[in-house]
């Protein structure tokens, strides 16, 4: 699993203020293979600060990273671009300590940075690191850390569900109305070929990548999600059940008041 590449050539933070240490990592575009995993419980957080792929293994970083509201805040900043605690906490239906606490916990890991704001007095403004991110394979991750990505992975495509579905619901009259292009295919590939497509994927998204000074006007800020799988083999297929759907578990509770890693 990967995150998306950002973009390059955005606002550097202003003078004096402190750039989070990048972490190393398998495909997030936020992964290459990193040394090896640490456990919570190895002291101190210290990622390297070499640039390109980084693999997200440290169990620590994947926790903060699986929080709900830090997702949320990420998605935020990454679409609406930079923005003070009190703003996110309004847009989001937060308290504003319980911001503060997950931007500085974000910043701790280097997923968020200080910049300069459009704001006055002495106003914290922050924004999303860009970067080639990667998780962990699958075949190397332990049970813990398998638990931790696959909360990560149901926040974060029931997040990109609901948008598509807002965007579909919101009546458009600009040119924009269409711009919810997708797709659904099936292609033959050996798994090396499918690595190989996935790297001229990201190659791809990397040609877009571009400086705010090198943005033409109109352009807006367009998500783009990839997620490929092999098709069940007829032996694993599991069998169809002609009994009812059971009724679907009562929304979580938006209360904010605690929060807390996951487990």
């Amino acid at each position: 699993m990967a995150e998306e590449p950002g973009r390059t050539g955005a606002k550097r933070p202003a003078t004096g203020a402190k750039r989070p240490p990048r972490t190393r990592g398998p495909h997030d575009p936020s992964a290459s293979v990193g040394p090896r995993e640490l456990s919570a419980g190895e002291g101190a957080y210290e990622p390297s600060a070499v640039e390109g792929p980084q693999e997200l293994s440290d169990l620590r970083v994947l926790k903060a990273l699986a929080q709900p509201r830090r997702q949320q805040m990420l998605q935020h900043l990454t679409v609406q671009g930079p923005a003070t605690s009190a703003t996110l906490a309004r847009a989001l239906g937060l308290n504003t300590g319980a911001t503060s606490y997950h931007l500085r916990e974000l910043a701790r890991y280097g997923f968020v940075e200080e910049t300069r704001g459009s704001g006055h007095g002495r106003e914290r403004w922050w924004r999303a690191v860009p970067g080639d991110r990667r998780f962990p394979p699958r075949s190397r991750q332990s049970p813990e850390t398998r638990l931790v990505m696959d909360e990560l992975s149901r926040l974060s495509y029931a997040a990109d569900l609901e948008l598509f579905a807002q965007l579909q619901r919101e009546p458009g009259s600009d040119e924009w109305a269409d711009a919810l292009p997708h797709s659904r295919g099936t292609i033959r590939l050996t798994l090396p070929e499918l690595h190989e497509f996935f790297e001229e994927y990201i190659a791809l998204l990397n040609r877009y990548k571009r400086s705010d000074a090198a943005t033409p006007d109109g352009a807006r800020p367009v998500l783009t999600r990839f997620l490929a799988f092999p098709a069940p083999t007829a032996a694993s297929e599991p069998p169809v059940s002609s009994a009812p759907l059971a009724p679907s578990a009562p929304p979580a509770s938006s209360d904010n008041r605690k929060e807390s890693e996951p487990s």
